[in-house]
């Protein structure tokens, strides 16, 4: 296969793992949003497919979901209609999992991510147990200990008042506040988000909790059992079994129960990890096993350029040796640069309103696209603008590397996710009236970068807002290989107090800027009176007051008049206003 370029790609129910590769070297790899043949329609896989390499000589693509040979076929075919001239092989998750966990070999793999399933091999007999869903099986995934763990809280709770430490450990990882919140989240979270509090559980179990150790034990427990029925179908009396997914991978304590429990039943068996992962699995299997799968690595990115925000400040070089009061005096000092920063870029912002207003006036929306700090401010502006100014919920989006997870948690990666950045404009159906502005302090997040290239593509009008004065050798009208934009945003905060936290001033720069551009928006299209919000949604008792003393103010009528009119015009504040 030398020199041949192959892709491989792994979708289940939560991810979908793809890995370009070339000879023995993985050029490229990452994560996008779920591919299941049975429970993904077929455009949203076809989306997923075009955002990946396109020259290629090889593809195999292996989804959860396909079972039949009919769907081999309907695979078969929404690959082929992206590659048309690569040689594709397709199947099911299961067989990429085979092959990256023993190749051609002998033996059972056993996965243990957000879900579980355990699938043995003997010559050409497949032997499987689990794999039935979150709903209908899973034991021993990140979904059955989550749900159990949330169960064992409750029924604690409702049993004795108790409020152990686990408890407050899974309501402080949601960022909720007591259990009557943990329901109502739990009504709406989808299998993912449920999983996502595994690692607490685990934690817990480390701390010697023993109800969470005993749910720990029971994943180890189903795992044990399902190998050792497969084993004993296929007469393997010492099998190799070889341990994937994101549970083994990252808490690695349950491996090694899971290694001991197996003894104790099957005392020949040889445990290890994966040999590889389920995407390079699938590249294996596209290569018919001819790839030396053991010594594929990825490759050495090139040296990357230091942003002006990486930059250590030598005004901050004492901080550890700095008190209290003299801590506070720098901060202060330095947020003057956050106001010069926004006084050089009046004129950028000046152009991002007018490019923002002239959009929504024409049927367009706004986007933020960002990653991390950057990402989180793009959704509060975002978050802000429907109750301020009566705006309908999808006229300004936040796009956060990574999805929700991410606003509370930093998501290994997500950043650096060129080919989710892209997936994201066609997810949200980005059109050519929107305006879409990627928000990246130093102007070098990938996930950033690339949905700012495909929303030009699409013809969309694009605004980079950045921290970072070496991004303005890519300006528009750059060459082609260049960061594609039609508006350079650059707040020249320079180094931060603390070395690279860009959420210090370049935060707070980026704050007020998007709060400029969302405002000022807003006030060309005739959202306020004067200063006044005139569409405010009123939907708490604070808002109620200040929509009676807007009418109060605007009509000229005293406060028990402005309320009678709000509430004869369901507190419509304009309606209110037209009322003689």
């Amino acid at each position: 296969m030398t020199g041949e370029k192959i892709l491989g790609i792994e979708g289940g129910g939560t991810k979908t793992a793809w890995a370009l590769v070339a000879g023995d070297t993985i050029i490229e790899s990452g994560k996008l949003p779920p591919s299941n043949l049975r429970l993904t329609p077929p455009d949203q896989i076809t989306k997923i497919f075009r955002v990946l390499a396109s020259e290629v000589d090889r593809v195999g693509v292996f989804l959860a979901g396909c079972a039949t040979e009919e769907d081999r076929a309907v695979l078969l075919k929404l690959a082929r209609a992206i590659w048309p001239k690569a040689k594709i092989v397709v199947g099911s998750d299961r067989e990429s999992g085979m092959a990256a966990c023993l190749c051609d070999r002998d033996g059972i793999a056993v996965n243990a991510g957000t879900g579980s399933s355990v699938t043995g091999r003997r010559g050409h007999r497949i032997e499987k147990a689990g794999g039935w869903g979150h709903i209908l099986g899973d034991a021993g995934g990140a979904y059955f200990v989550s749900i159990r763990a949330l169960r064992s809280v409750l029924r604690e709770y409702d049993l004795r008042r108790g409020e152990r430490q686990f408890a407050a450990n899974i309501l402080h990882a949601l960022g909720l506040n007591n259990f009557d919140e943990l329901v109502r989240w739990a009504q709406t979270a989808d299998k993912m988000e449920i999983a996502s509090l595994a690692p607490v559980v685990f934690e817990a179990a480390r701390k010697s909790d023993e109800a969470a150790w005993q749910i720990v034990a029971a994943g180890v427990s189903a795992l044990v059992d399902f190998t050792t029925a497969a084993a004993l179908r296929l007469h393997l009396d010492a099998p190799e079994v070889r341990l994937m997914g994101g549970l083994f991978e990252h808490q690695k304590f349950y491996g090694v129960a899971f290694a001991a429990a197996l003894k104790e039943k099957i005392p020949a068996a040889q445990v290890g990890p994966s040999e590889s992962s389920p995407e390079v699995g699938a590249a294996w299997l596209a290569a018919s096993g001819k790839l030396q799968m053991p010594v594929l690595e990825k490759s050495t990115p090139p040296p990357a350029i230091v942003a002006a925000t990486e930059e250590a400040n030598p005004k901050s070089a004492n901080l550890d040796r700095l008190g209290a009061r003299e801590i506070v005096e720098l901060f202060v000092t330095e947020e003057k640069s956050v106001q010069e920063a926004l006084c050089q870029s009046v004129d950028e912002l000046a152009r991002a309103i007018e490019l923002a207003a002239n959009a929504i006036e024409g049927g367009g929306r706004m986007f933020y696209v960002g990653a991390g700090t950057s990402g989180r401010l793009g959704v509060l502006d975002a978050a802000e603008i429907p109750p301020t100014f009566g705006a309908s919920d999808d006229l300004f989006q936040g796009i956060i590397a990574g999805g929700a997870p991410a606003l509370r948690r930093s998501i290994e990666g997500a950043e650096d996710d060129a080919r989710a950045g892209a997936l994201a404009m066609d997810e949200r159906a980005v059109r050519r009236e929107d305006v879409v502005i990627g928000i990246s302090a130093s102007g070098q997040a990938a996930f950033v970068t690339e949905a700012l290239r495909r929303a030009h593509e699409i013809g969309a009008q694009t605004i980079l807002l950045t921290s970072n004065a070496t991004v303005l050798a890519t300006a528009p009208g750059a060459a082609a290989s260049a960061i594609d934009f039609d508006l350079l945003i650059n707040l020249k905060t320079g180094p931060e107090i603390v070395a690279g936290s860009t959420r210090l001033k370049a935060g707070t720069a980026t704050k007020v800027a998007l709060n400029i551009i969302s405002t000022g928006a807003m006030v060309r299209l005739g959202r306020v009176r004067g200063n006044l919000m005139i569409d405010l949604q009123p939907t708490n008792k604070k808002l109620r007051e200040r929509a009676i003393g807007l009418v109060a103010q605007l009509a000229g009528c005293d406060r028990e008049s402005a309320r009678s009119r709000l509430a004869r015009a369901d507190w419509n504040l304009r309606v209110a206003l037209q009322e003689k």
